[in-house]
Parts: structure tokens; C-alpha cells; sequence
């Protein structure tokens, strides 16, 4: 998943987003290590007080745990993993749903959108 961000959000919630993304994604698993600031840092292309904030704010969420000389970690609780998965996907299902609306479908005309996805229309 590439760092790219905009100027609509501060970057260190872009940066939480990009973390939980990799987190709920599977790309860093419960217990996983994460890289070190700087490395993290360097590889967003961020000034690391950025990331550090970044990280701090997702340890407060309780999403990854830091022990004292051995860095930070994602959490153990796959249950709250699940849960800001779910999260995650309904304010996606939300934010579709909304836009849908404003484009004039319906309910029956959406979930037809998105059981033919990709197939031909009719």
C-alpha cells in the first residue's frame, strides 16, 4: 500500500489510516513487529515526529502496544482487529450507499449494481 496523501486530513490520520489498513489487510499480523519510526518515517516520506504521533495515537486506540526496548507491536486482540474491520467496512458501505442515492438509484437498482459488477448490463 503506497503513502500518498492529500491536504483535506492531517497526515498523521492518513498515516493511521494507511496502518490500520495493513493491519485489518492481514499485512501485519497480530504480534508482527512493526518497523521502527525513522525506518517507517523514511519509507512515507514523513518527518518521523509525524509518525511518531501517528503510532502514539494507535497504541492509545489500543491497535498496536509498545514494550519498553523492543519497539511497538500490533495487538494480540484479534477481536479488535475484527472489530475496526468492521468498522472500517461499514463506513465503506455507508460513504458507497450515500453516493449511490445522490446519483438517483434506488435500493433494488443498487444491489442489481453490485451483484452484476463487472458483467455486462442488460
Amino acid at each position: 500500500m503506497a503513502w500518498e496523501f492529500t491536504n483535506d486530513r492531517p497526515v498523521y490520520l492518513q498515516i493511521m489510516d494507511v496502518i490500520q489498513k495493513r493491519i485489518i489487510s492481514g499485512q501485519y499480523k497480530a504480534g508482527d513487529k512493526l518497523p521502527a519510526v525513522r525506518e517507517l518515517a523514511e519509507e512515507a516520506q514523513v518527518n518521523p515526529n509525524t509518525m511518531q504521533k501517528a503510532l502514539s495515537e494507535l497504541e492509545r486506540e489500543q491497535l498496536i502496544f509498545a514494550q519498553r526496548t523492543s519497539g511497538r507491536f500490533v495487538t494480540y486482540d484479534d477481536k479488535r482487529i475484527l472489530q475496526l474491520r468492521e468498522s472500517r467496512a461499514e463506513n465503506v458501505v455507508c460513504e458507497f450507499m450515500e453516493q449511490m442515492t445522490e446519483l438517483g438509484y434506488g435500493l433494488e437498482e443498487i444491489v442489481y449494481k453490485v451483484n452484476n459488477f463487472g458483467g455486462e448490463e442488460e
